[in-house]
């Protein structure tokens, strides 16, 4: 579980295909102090499994089905990417609750500033902004933002320039892709409330009488 605020920025220095799956060599720009092999770490938003770590590198598998719904299809190697390690239950909840599974890819399709903030329209398909309100959490790139506005196809969220500067965001131009992980809380209240309209439209079972006929039929008489 992530935050979604970013702790700092690394490069993919190398990229090695293993069948169908990939795994990324990261440096971070900070010391990687504390962590160890199996540690969960976001990547650009994505959960990964550090699975070698020396220095400031390290190396993380990445899966099939995780490079089909992410920018990982097509990284290279010198990309920046946005890191963030596990959130500890001691650590003050100062994002919102990120699962770093991304849900799908956005595509910057307008850049702007208001004021002393940078405005991004990202476009979505409807499959990712269903789960989008006005004044919701999304989490672009692994960090945790506000919309501003959102319609069927689009949102709009603001970038303070501390994030503009400490993140991936400012390396960003117009048609770049983005990963997107929209609210976990929003998911979760369409599938409960999914499964309950499932169980009120469900034929009920006709009730069976306790008589002679029924006692008969099941060998009791």
């Amino acid at each position: 579980m992530f935050t979604g605020i970013i702790e700092g920025m690394g490069s993919i220095t190398a990229i090695r295909s293993v069948g169908q799956a990939r795994r990324l060599a990261i440096t971070a720009d900070y010391a990687l102090e504390g962590t160890r092999v199996g540690d969960s770490i976001a990547v650009s938003g994505a959960c990964l499994t550090a699975v070698m770590i020396s220095g400031k590198r390290f190396e993380a598998d990445v899966s099939p089905e995780t490079i089909d719904r992410t920018t990982f299809g097509t990284a290279r190697a010198g990309e920046r990417v946005n890191l963030e390690r596990a959130l500890r239950f001691s650590d003050r909840l100062d994002g919102h609750l990120v699962s770093g599974h991304i849900d799908g890819i956005g595509i910057i399709k307008a850049i702007g500033t208001k004021a002393n903030a940078t405005i991004l329209t990202i476009g979505a398909d409807a499959s990712l902004s269903r789960y989008m309100i006005e004044k919701g959490s999304v989490a672009v790139d692994g960090i945790s933002l506000t919309i501003n506005r959102c319609t069927t196809d689009w949102f709009e969220v603001s970038i303070i320039p501390h994030t503009w500067l400490a993140t991936t965001l400012r390396l960003k131009r117009i048609g770049a892709a983005v990963n997107i992980e929209t609210d976990m809380i929003g998911k979760y209240v369409e599938r409960f409330f999914s499964g309950r309209k499932t169980e009120k439209t469900a034929p009920a079972k006709r009730s069976e009488t306790v008589d002679d006929d029924y006692i008969s039929k099941k060998g009791y008489l």
